[in-house]
């Protein structure tokens, strides 16, 4: 359950993109107008703000989130761009086109918003409103749709609010959105681009820019395939170390992965605490980079009990999935 605030609907102007500048900057939550939909902006460097935004949404797991940035320079700091990506952001950006791409060494955007995958999804939108707030943070922001999850993505600020009020700080009302549909999906990671969603760009444009029908993602993958962007199943970063769920003591040599101020009997190889107050959102915000951190040195990583609330569910079925058996 996502923390009651106090939400704030405003007219655009020249205050109110500052204000939702400033939110961002301090780890709040802001919805604002795009070519597509309303998206639910937060910023894409801060765990903490990531995982507020995923409570807000009751997003059921951490599928990977879109960093939206004002231009292609930007968007070269996140991710490693080929010839056909080149290509496609030449031509459709700033537009409805998100690409999915290998991130760069430097890529600061929280692990949390990429789902631990060594991949991004980045988009620059064509937006005024959406330019002017990027440009006045000077971070990547992600900004899935800004409703409730399974719910219909809004294209007015009316829509927001019907949904989020309560849940995030600040929503910039900037008339109805003009595309309506989300943005076009296209992997380009090596060989040859593949289509993941149909959005506001047709197939055929895309198609017409290659130079050759571009082939499309099954639509139903399986949950060993890897997810690459929004609307496809989760999978996560899964860690060489083999994870132990549920965990109330420790076997010899394991580390441990703890939640909340009480430890299990035995002495770790290594500990981390998700959050020693069992805060999910805190715990939610920490997980990825505390599991990357234990692995490191660990054969064997030792997961107290996290409650199935809030956030609690995420980060279980994330945790169930990266403990699965691998062939």
């Amino acid at each position: 359950m996502s923390a009651i605030v106090t939400t704030r609907l405003a007219r655009t102007d020249a205050q109110s993109v500052r204000d939702a500048a400033d939110v961002l900057a301090a780890g709040g939550l802001v919805a604002f107008p795009t070519e597509t939909v309303y998206g639910l902006g937060a910023d894409a460097t801060n765990d903490r703000a990531v995982a507020r935004l995923f409570a807000a949404k009751g997003r059921p797991s951490f599928n990977p989130l879109i960093a939206h940035v004002p231009d292609i320079a930007a968007a070269r700091k996140l991710a490693e761009f080929d010839d056909r990506a080149e290509k496609l952001a030449a031509t459709f950006w700033p537009g409805p086109l998100t690409l999915v791409m290998p991130k760069t060494l430097i890529c600061p955007v929280s692990e949390l918003a990429t789902a631990g995958l060594n991949s991004i999804a980045v988009r620059v939108p064509h937006h005024p409103i959406a330019q002017d707030i990027l440009a006045a943070l000077g971070k990547p922001v992600v900004a899935p749709s800004a409703n409730r999850s399974g719910h219909v993505s809004p294209t007015t600020a009316q829509h927001v609010l019907a949904d989020l009020d309560g849940r995030v700080d600040l929503i910039v009302d900037g008339g109805a959105t003009p595309v309506g549909v989300e943005s076009t999906i296209v992997a380009c990671l090596g060989g040859e681009p593949i289509l993941l969603r149909h959005g506001g760009v047709a197939r055929d444009e895309i198609s017409r820019v290659l130079g050759h029908d571009i082939r499309e993602a099954p639509e139903n993958p399986s949950d060993d395939e890897a997810p690459l962007a929004p609307g496809m199943l989760t999978s996560h970063y899964a860690p060489k170390a083999r994870l132990r769920l549920g965990a109330t003591y420790l076997e010899p040599g394991e580390a441990l992965l703890a939640f909340g101020p009480q430890k299990p009997p035995g002495t770790p190889a290594a500990a981390l605490n998700l959050s020693e107050s069992g805060d999910v959102v805190e715990a939610a915000a920490n997980l990825f980079a505390h599991l990357r951190a234990l692995d490191r040195g660990a054969s064997a990583i030792a997961v107290m009990p996290i409650p199935e609330q809030g956030l609690g569910e995420a980060i279980n079925d994330r945790l169930r999935r990266a403990a699965a058996p691998r062939i």
